[in-house]
């Protein structure tokens, strides 16, 4: 099993194209063997090369809303009455400690994600 350490963005690419048509690979197998480790350069290179941001607050839940097919009225157990509901979707109010730990107990969304500064408004 030839591997070859990530370079170039090609080498990446072409890394991405091969885990692609080993995916179906069974554990255990020298196919499985190869993209597991083949995986794990792939991880090493993009936490080198690209950084990740954690989405903001507000659009963590709309996503997860999205996803989900939740609408306002959803969010009433995780965040209080339909008002405040929407005045957080707005941004016009903060989240609270506890409605931080329901919308991540509840709908699955990373507390690092519902913790991180809010995007600032833009000036109208």
């Amino acid at each position: 099993m030839e591997i070859k350490p990530i370079r170039t963005k090609t080498d990446y690419r072409a890394v991405l194209k091969e885990i692609e048509t080993l995916m179906p690979a069974r554990a255990g197998t020298p196919e499985g063997e190869r993209l597991d480790v083949l995986v794990t350069l792939v991880e090493a290179y993009e936490k080198k090369h690209y950084r990740f941001d954690l989405p903001d607050p507000v659009e963590a839940i709309k996503f997860h809303m999205e996803q989900m097919a939740l609408g306002p009225k959803d969010l009433v157990p995780m965040i209080g009455q339909i008002n405040r509901v929407y005045e957080v979707l707005n941004r016009k109010r903060p989240l609270t400690l506890q409605m931080i730990r329901r919308l991540h107990r509840t709908l699955g969304i990373p507390a690092e994600s519902l913790i991180k500064e809010p995007a600032q408004r833009r000036a109208a």
